[in-house]
């Protein structure tokens, strides 16, 4: 039986279908005419079929090779004529694959002019050779997928030959050499890939090296096909490889796995189809340190698919919004999540956690709450609830703390509308104060709460003063709300605006608007499904459905996916190569024509779920092995079980998409699948996929019948054969499963701006993965609809921006899912466009403007926000505060008042109140202001540098006008002493200007007459100090003199009552327009003295209680008119009462002998405690940290001691959250006392640290322990010492000594009897300078000491050791040497920091070559050479410790001086005698050995002074020179002994003896004549000889 692939043989017209179309009837045709020409290859057979060897050229003109190779893994023949070897089948002839290369997509953007392109890790370059290598869309075992495959024109040198083969290169005259080739593998290396991003391109080259490198080791055996040449025929041989090849190679493979996995990092997200995501944090939640009162509010945002769900934690305790109403807001929105705390205090200070959690898994982040209490003067609305959060408040900030930073937005991007292919700009200038230029800002964008990072969509820009984000190509998915963030260290502000993108105009008239939002789901290599988003126009017919195309990464060609228009807005697409990388787009059809294509989708590869995630953790790399092919029998393989968990995940009326499980029983090598389907209720089975195999666990089956119910089972194959049948599915109904949602309900639009209105809806019942809603607007009577935002927002609420102000709408709601659109809802109710009449805002800055005993007089300050139009009253509630705790709030006034000032009578005397007032208008009543503060008024100092500025004119009349300005922002050196004001006609020149007074003003406004009415002026302004005149302001705008038609002044009235008013009219009023009043040309702010009363255009400033206080000018301005102002002057004159003061009555106290203070007892306990001077049985102690009341419990231990007046509260241990204000409140009766004492910061901290040391020191005190340090001391042996005082010690503690972290071994065992442990150090050191360490253990615990002999430490011992050994030094001895006389004292021993000196005769002595000092061992010595009277004298030895000089002293004089000089001369003596004897210095040898009848020479040099006598003996007789031996002595050294020729008689023993006045020396020579064996034989013959003779 031929060799087919294993579903061939079952399968005989697999081949014939499974090709493309386009290739079927080539490939037919082909097969005809080479089949007499091709063989067949049987596994384990070497049958071949030999062709004809004529090669065709009628399409290579433009090649520079004559033949091409094409290896395929998918075929059965080999046809020499087009160089193609396949397996299992035919291949197709060169034409074909020429006609095919235009339409391959090619990995490489640069074309090559070769025939067809191989891919190899070869190292040696082989140009001129071609091989097309294939990747299909349903791939088997050995390697390539599908005869579709498209060759790539891409060049690859060709892997690495056996050693055995020698390489050939393919050529026109050599077409029937021998060839070695082995099979071409994907290598993934560098290409140059258009239109994508560098991580797609790498992706794109790690999934065709993948694919490739998994199908060769797919049955665990490679291939390598080798062409021998012969006389007449080809043969290929394929061999099997040997158990020890493939051992070796799985080892490769592990170390090849290795290597990948340590690139997992890398390649984590090489998965661009973005689903079922784990959950990821782009934003992690901030730390925040707050005052205490503050809001705060953490924000996160977070990634990931399926949506994650964030849960809030509070210490690891999960955060219930209800069990605590009011006190915490949790939102969610656009993926960005917040959690809001109200009024913090320090209950609140903990670890917050935000946890995110999907089916994919759960991330935390983590993020900390501190709250302090601030210290000092402060603005009182941060002491106290409700103030904002982050952007303005005080705190921490990198630059110090309690640093402030202002953010601000001007000239912002307002509500922007485009069109699609537009480009759009979204700008905002940023004012940061203050300005730090070190410290910049993080300038962040969002797209509904989602960050944005910058892409070729997308640009980012930051000026510095400017941010800015631009749509180069604006698309409906950039639709949404934009919110720039401004982040400066811990405090940000954000700005937000929607942006509107409309549909471009279609190119057919009528056509619908494009799809949006392409997305790529479960992507197989066998399918991707592809999603979008329906478009909200559909050109005024209904979408018929949607065109899908999709492109290859890194080519431009478009196809088609679909036939059919589909209306369901999810479509698996087929047919796509594995391991390719693609893009897609959508196109909506309606019967006008087909939309503009949508946005395109991210890159996504054709890869198996599960080859996607080991390809993203395990990264392919060049694989170099030799594949060889033996011809030995591969083995049997298994035939593989069925699938299990077979089950329809999706079913619509176009398609069914199944997904099993592989089986447990597959064998070794790869496995596919076939589909098989019957109608419910018969056993008609038929194969769906009959034509191609699939590979992986998932398929879409397609051209069911709607409406049948279907069920379906799916088979295992593999080489061994086809296995049993999964379990059926239950019967299926071919339909959509998601029906198309009801409409939504409920439409109400209110007001919102005057452009702008707000709509609101309720869902659909029963409503089923809504992607979001369409809402259109259309103008009363018009009959045009018009939609409101092109991309669908989830919620059910929406902003309707961009309506005509005063026009009447309607609105209508639709709901999308992906079976489509729903019916519109019905029409709301008209609303005409205006803006919103809200509540007002609260009103602020709440005072005591009067109290008496039983009322108090308030006043606060008009909201900043009106809501849009008049404040018509407040209204005020106040509460008790008894001993720091409010009470219950209650209403003052049920009745809304007016004015902004109000008495509230029938208070309790002493009473301590607290206060809040809320405005009312015509929308209802405001959110009340902030509590009050008990009393306090705090003053604002303002000193602000700088020229003056913001220079106005007012009053103007035709002789006069009133000049303001602020003072300067710069001040100089020295406060400003007062400003000068210059003036001069318009028209005049530069000389002209004047100045209007001579001496400084120290007010900020003039009054400037005598003008000349008629004359336009201009004015500056000039501010002066100690150092000169500063510069000018900028000059005024022309002002005419003139007094304006219906000009009115101010006019003085005391009314009936006697109260004193001001009054103002104005008749030029305008509907905006307000009275405002000032003091001397400054805002009013103290209202206690002066409340101000419009109505109409008049407006009444009364005086309470008119005093000194209140003398100077008084002005009103009407704002929203053309300067209407006047002014009047009141002086004394006109004064009608004086303040009358409220008086407070002193509380009595419980007298103190002291304040509240804190200590810590033996056990690290913190002990409170004040003493009073007296207390009475009923005495009581109220116990208050942090404004809240403590109790005696478990934490907190209390007594109050009546007989002696001591209150105290012990705390076990200070924690974090113990940081802040302890308070002690006394109560005898009826009087009271308090203390407290503030613990935070640097205070608190260092009493946490002592407690904590001190209980540490208790704890360690339990078991053995140091009562005294390791320290040091030196013995009387001037050795080193180090001794420590233990404690607590038993028979079973161990001592260890450590320096420098190495234990030091100690012989002798220490016996703790005397409670102290030593180590003795000897002679110590500079080289035992180091850290000590001695640790004591046992069961009951271990302590340590350590000590650090180094730098100042090491110096002081040392300077004790140079002290001890300075007292161990001997008494100066006096000795005599050759060379002169020595002074000397010994040391126990001598250390080089030990400093000597010596003295003579109270002279310091400077050491030259004949005095000199030094040491030698122990011994310190001074050497006098060759001593003269001179150097007697009294000599000291000074041994410096480094603190002090320890001296010792001899006389050298006298009888002293004459004996050791006697003895150095004559020690002097006997070394001159022993340096000028007579002595032989050397040359003689000791023996000589010589040969009779050769010279003898023997030298030697001698030396004496006088120049010594020499003689010499042979064995102790007197020798001299004779005619045979010579004597010689030359130059007084120089002394020779020759002997011409030597004799037996010579031998003997020789001396030299030289000899002078100061000695005699000898020195012995022996030689030793020899005969030689010869000629002592040839004498013996001769003396016999001579015997004969004479006998």
């Amino acid at each position: 039986m031929m060799s087919l692939p294993f579903y061939q043989r079952h399968h005989e017209h697999y081949d014939r279908a499974y090709r493309h179309k386009a290739l079927q009837s080539t490939v037919s045709q082909y097969q005809k005419e080479t089949k007499g020409k091709s063989a067949v290859y049987a596994q384990g057979s070497t049958a071949y079929a030999r062709g004809s060897a004529a090669y065709r050229h009628a399409s290579a003109a433009d090649f520079s090779l004559d033949s091409s190779a094409a290896y395929s893994h998918g075929s059965s023949a080999y046809d020499l004529e087009s160089a193609a070897y396949s397996y299992g089948s035919t291949a197709y002839d060169h034409s074909a694959a020429r006609s095919k290369r235009s339409a391959a997509y090619s990995l490489d953007s640069e074309s090559l002019s070769k025939s067809s392109a191989a891919y190899s890790h070869g190292s040696e370059s082989i140009n001129k050779l071609a091989a097309a290598y294939r990747l299909g869309s349903e791939a088997y075992s050995l390697g390539l997928k599908d005869s579709n495959l498209m060759i790539e024109d891409q060049s690859y040198k060709m892997s690495p030959k056996a050693k055995r083969a020698k390489q050939h290169l393919v050529s026109e005259d050599k077409e029937n050499e021998a060839i070695d080739y082995s099979v071409p593998i994907f290598t993934g290396r560098e290409v140059s890939i258009s239109g994508i991003t560098d991580t797609e391109e790498e992706r794109i080259k790690e999934s065709a090296a993948y694919v490739a490198k998994r199908n060769l080791f797919a049955t665990g055996e490679g291939v390598s096909v080798s062409k021998v040449a012969k006389s007449t025929s080809e043969e290929e041989h394929h061999e099997k490889k040997s158990r020890k090849v493939a051992i070796r190679e799985s080892a490769e493979r592990v170390a090849l796995k290795k290597t990948l996995e340590d690139t997992q990092a890398f390649h984590k997200k090489l998965n661009q189809d973005k689903l079922l995501h784990p959950p990821e944090f782009i934003i992690e939640p901030r730390s925040h340190t707050v005052w205490e009162k503050q809001n705060v509010k953490f924000h996160c945002s977070v990634a990931g698919w399926p949506a994650p769900r964030v849960t809030w934690y509070k210490n690891n305790v999960p955060i219930n919004v209800q069990t605590h109403p009011g006190k915490y807001i949790i939102q969610s929105r656009y993926g960005l999540h917040s959690l809001e705390i109200s009024t913090c205090d320090f209950d609140d200070i903990a670890q917050y956690r935000a946890s995110a959690m999907n089916v994919k898994g759960e991330i935390s982040a983590y993020a900390s709450l501190v709250v302090k209490r601030y210290k000092g003067e402060i603005d009182a609305s941060l002491l106290y609830p409700g103030t904002v959060s982050m952007p303005l408040g005080l705190g921490v900030s990198p630059h110090g703390y309690a640093s402030r930073f202002e953010i601000s937005f001007v000239d912002k991007f307002d509500v922007a509308f485009g069109r699609e292919g537009e480009t759009m700009s979204l700008g905002c200038t940023v004012v940061i104060s203050p300005d730090i230029k070190r410290f910049k800002p993080d300038i962040e964008w969002y797209r509904n709460g989602v960050l944005i990072t910058p892409s070729k969509w997308v640009q980012m820009h930051w000026s510095g003063e400017r941010a800015s984000l631009t749509l180069t190509h604006a698309n409906k998915e950039d639709e949404g709300l934009y919110t720039l963030r401004v982040v400066m260290g811990d405090y940000y502000e954000e700005y937000s605006s929607y942006v509107f993108v409309r549909d471009a105009d279609a190119e057919i008239p009528g056509a619908p608007g494009a799809p949006l939002d392409v997305q790529c789901l479960d992507a197989n290599k066998d399918y991707v499904i592809v999603s979008w988003k329906q478009p909200a126009v559909d050109g005024g017919n209904p979408i018929l459905g949607y065109f899908i195309d999709r492109c290859e990464v890194g080519t431009t060609h478009w196809t088609q996916c679909n036939e059919t228009p589909v209306k369901f807005a999810r479509f698996p697409v087929t047919g796509l190569i594995e391991g390719r990388s693609y893009i897609f787009r959508v196109r909506a059809v309606n019967k006008a024509g087909i939309s503009l294509p949508s946005r395109v989708s991210e890159p996504v590869a054709a890869l198996d779920p599960a080859d996607r995630a080991r390809l993203r953790s395990h990264p392919s790399a060049p694989w170099t092995g030799q594949i060889i092919v033996t011809e030995e029998e591969p083995t049997e393989g298994v035939v593989p079980g069925p699938p299990t968990d077979l089950q329809v995940i999706e079913a619509t009326k176009n398609y069914v998409v199944l997904s099993w499980k592989p089986p447990g029983q597959r064998g070794h090598e790869g496995i596919m699948y076939f589909v098989e389907k019957c109608i419910a209720g018969t056993e008609d089975w038929q194969r769906v996929n009959t034509e191609i195999p699939v590979k992986s666990p998932r398929f879409a089956v397609f051209d069911l019948v709607e409406g049948k119910s279907y069920c379906f089972r799916v088979r295992c194959c593999n080489s061994a054969g086809i296995g049993e049948p999964s379990e059926a599915t239950e019967a299926t109904v071919v339909d959509d499963k998601l029906d198309i949602p009801k409409p939504p309900g409920r439409i109400m639009p209110t007001r919102n701006t005057d452009t702008s209105v707000v709509v609101t809806w309720t869902e659909p019942p029963d409503a089923k993965e809504l992607v979001g809603y369409y809402i259109e607007s259309s103008v009363v009577g018009s009959g045009r609809w018009e939609p409101c935002n092109n991309n669908p927002v989830k919620g059910t609420r929406f902003i309707c921006h961009g309506l005509v102000n005063g026009e009447k709408y309607i609105f209508r709601v639709r709901a999308v899912n992906a079976a489509g659109l729903s019916e519109f809802s019905q029409d709301s109710e008209p609303i005409e466009v205006q803006a919103a009449i809200a509540a007002p805002s609260p009103p602020y800055d709440i005072m005591v403007l009067e109290s008496v005993r039983d009322s108090m007089v308030l006043g606060w300050k008009q909201p900043k926000v009106t809501g849009g139009t008049e404040i018509t009253g407040y209204y005020v509630n106040y509460r008790e505060v008894v001993d720091g705790v409010p009470g219950k709030w209650m209403e003052a006034n049920i009745k809304a008042i007016s004015e902004r000032a109000y008495r509230i009578q029938n208070l309790k005397e002493n009473m301590v109140y607290q206060f809040q007032v809320a405005a009312a208008n015509l929308a209802g009543v405001g959110t009340p202001s902030l509590p009050s503060q008990p009393f306090k008024c705090e003053e604002w100092t303002i000193a602000v540098p700088g020229p003056p500025h913001d220079v106005t004119c007012t009053e103007v009349r035709k002789d006069s006008l009133v000049l303001l300005w602020k003072e300067p922002v710069y001040t100089g050196r020295s406060p400003i002493a007062g400003y000068y004001v210059d003036m001069k006609e318009t028209e005049a020149k530069e000389e002209h200007w004047r100045s209007v007074n001579e001496k400084p003003l120290k007010k900020k406004f003039l009054k400037i007459g005598g003008l000349k009415e008629g004359v336009s002026y201009v004015f500056r302004v000039r501010a002066t100090n100690q150092a000169g005149v500063g510069k000018p302001s900028d000059v005024t705008d022309p002002v005419i003199a003139e007094t304006r038609p219906g000009t009115k002044e101010m006019v003085v009235d005391v009314d009936d009552n006697g109260v004193i008013s001001l009054n103002f009219e104005c008749d030029q009023m305008s509907p905006n327009s307000k009275f405002v009043w000032s003091k001397n040309y400054e805002p009013i702010e103290d209202d206690s003295r002066l409340n101000v009363d419009s109505k109409g255009g008049k407006s009444k400033a009364i005086f309470k209680d008119l005093g000194e206080d209140d003398l100077g000018t008084y002005s009103c301005v009407v704002t929203d008119t053309d300067g209407v102002s006047s002014s009047h002057t009141i002086d004394e004159e006109e004064m009608k009462r004086l303040l009358a003061l409220s008086h407070e009555r002193k509380f009595p106290t419980v007298p103190l002998v002291s304040e509240l203070a804190v200590e810590i007892l033996e056990k690290g306990q913190v002990r409170f405690w004040l003493q009073a001077e007296k207390l009475s049985g009923n005495a009581k102690a109220n116990f208050v940290f942090n404004d809240k009341e403590i109790f005696n419990g478990e934490k907190y231990k209390m007594k109050v001691d009546q007989k002696t007046g001591l209150v105290e509260m012990i705390m076990d241990k200070l924690e974090d959250k113990d940081e802040g204000t302890y308070t002690f409140q006394l109560q005898d009766g009826k009087a009271t006392n308090q203390s407290s004492l503030v613990l935070i910061g640097d205070v608190f901290k260092k009493l946490q640290d002592e407690a904590d040391f001190q209980r540490k020191e208790w704890h360690r005190k339990q078991g053995p322990h140091f009562v005294d340090k390791l320290g040091w001391e030196v013995t009387d042996d001037c050795n080193v010492m180090l001794k420590c005082k233990v404690a607590n010690i038993k028979k079973e503690t161990h001592i260890v000594w450590y320096k420098d972290d190495r234990e030091i071994m100690v012989d002798e065992e220490h016996d703790f009897k005397d409670g102290v442990c030593t180590l003795l150090i000897s002679e110590f050191s500079k080289k035992d300078a180091g850290t000590y360490e001695v640790i004591l253990k046992d069961d009951r615990g271990k302590d340590s000491s350590e000590l650090k002999l180094k730098d100042t430490a090491f110096a002081d011992l040392m300077n004790e050791v140079c002290r001890r050994i300075a007292l161990s030094a001997t008494d100066l001895k006096i000795q005599s040497t050759a060379e002169g006389i020595r002074l000397y004292s010994y040391v126990t021993y001598y250390v080089e920091d030990l400093r000597v000196g010596w003295v003579h005769n109270g002279t310091q002595i400077r050491f030259t070559d004949r005095v000199k000092t030094g040491v030698t061992g122990e011994q310190i010595w001074l050497q006098i050479n060759e001593p003269t009277p001179q150097d007697k004298g009294k000599y000291t030895m000074e041994l410096f410790d480094g603190k002090t000089a320890h001296k010792k002293t001899v006389d050298l004089s006298g009888q002293a001086f004459d004996e050791a000089f006697a003895e150095f001369q004559r020690l002097k003596q006997a070394a001159i005698a022993e340096k000028n004897r007579a002595r032989v210095l050397g040359g003689l040898p000791d023996v000589v050995t010589i040969q009779e009848g050769k010279a003898l020479n023997l030298s030697c040099t001698v030396w004496g002074d006088p120049t010594p006598e020499v003689s010499w003996l042979k064995n102790e007789k007197t020798f001299v020179s004779d005619a045979n031996c010579t004597l010689k002595f030359e130059s007084g050294k120089n002394v020779s002994f020759t002997i011409s020729t030597v004799s037996t008689l010579d031998s003997g023993k020789y001396s030299i003896v030289v000899k002078n006045k100061y000695g005699t020396e000898t020195s012995d020579v022996t030689v030793s004549v020899f005969i030689p064996e010869e000629e002592r034989q040839s004498q013996q013959e001769k003396k016999k000889e001579d015997k004969k003779t004479k006998a």
